[in-house]
């Protein structure tokens, strides 16, 4: 199994005491090796290209992310920041991506991980917000869809929060289906069972104090049969884990072992319709030891299969 990963990616730094920092990286990459010593084929992950990004976002947005920067913290918006290495932080997030689907499409490996930062999913077409500056998981499924030639893919997200990035930028291509899991009542306040895209968006809303049963229960009934049924050719993950119980950031009960449950029934929906092809890209996750043990067990559930 592939991870992607760069050195970069860790010298994005939104500043003192903010939950994204660079130390959540390290935990993720400690863990990972520390947990399979020889089973992962680590790759460095590449920049982004200008056109890569474009086919998602707006130039006005891409330049003002890649602009050269001297001081210490710029702010974005209330919670989102840069620093003088965000630019190339950003741009080799959403490089692995869609390296991850270069490899996976071409083989012969079959799943990857995407170890990076900042997350992705909260960024627009034109708005960097919610701790994203690029929308990493769309870069790379436009890449699939444009270049590989792909018809349906599917975009599985089970972050605390919703993607509204990522469901604003393809609700209106049927060929991505998005998916999507999150706390009710939380930020960025959008993702209701209303919004349905063009027949290609599912929502569904967890009360606060849900735990592994709801979160699976979920899953199991409404969000995998729909998977199962679109017959995606390349299932992404959006792989945030602040849906955990130690999580500060939010309110769902759920379990480490909850996490690796998905990603075994996630990953035996790829075996069945897109010839094992899975990419997953880090999102959130905002206490150090669940996220490291999560991300764990996310990536043991991708090589049990």
């Amino acid at each position: 199994m592939l991870v992607f990963t760069h050195t970069a990616c860790l010298g994005h730094d939104p500043g003192p005491d903010h939950p994204e920092s660079p130390e959540r990286l390290r935990a993720v990459l400690d863990a990972l090796r520390a947990a399979f010593p020889d089973q992962l084929d680590w790759r460095e992950a590449p920049p982004a290209k200008l056109g890569e990004l474009a086919r998602v976002h707006t130039r006005e947005l891409i330049d003002d992310m890649l602009q050269a920067q001297t001081a210490p913290l710029r702010r974005i918006d209330l919670d989102t920041f840069t620093s003088p290495g965000s630019a190339s932080a950003a741009l080799h997030a959403a490089g692995a991506g869609v390296a991850a689907v270069d490899a996976v499409m071409r083989g012969p490996d079959r799943r990857a991980f995407c170890a990076v930062r900042p997350p992705g999913h909260h960024a627009t077409a034109d708005t960097a917000m919610g701790f994203c500056l690029f929308n990493n998981i769309a870069v790379a499924a436009a890449y699939a869809r444009d270049v590989h030639g792909l018809e349906r893919i599917a975009i599985v997200d089970f972050d605390v929060h919703h993607g509204n990035g990522t469901q604003a930028i393809f609700e209106t291509d049927p060929r991505v289906a998005y998916y999507s899991s999150h706390e009710s009542g939380l930020f960025p306040y959008s993702g209701n069972m209303r919004e349905r895209g063009v027949g290609n968006v599912c929502n569904i809303l967890l009360p606060p104090g849900s735990g592994g049963f709801r979160f699976r229960n979920t899953w199991a009934d409404e969000l995998l049969p729909l998977v199962d049924a679109f017959r995606p050719q390349l299932l992404f993950v959006s792989a945030g884990f602040d849906a955990h119980l130690h999580d500060p950031q939010a309110d769902l009960m759920v379990e480490t072992e909850d996490f690796g449950w998905l990603t075994t029934e996630l990953a035996a929906l790829a075996d069945r319709h897109a010839d094992g092809r899975l990419v997953s890209m880090l999102e959130g996750g905002y206490d150090l030891q669940a996220l490291a043990e999560s991300s764990v067990a996310h990536v043991d559930a991708l090589l049990a299969r």
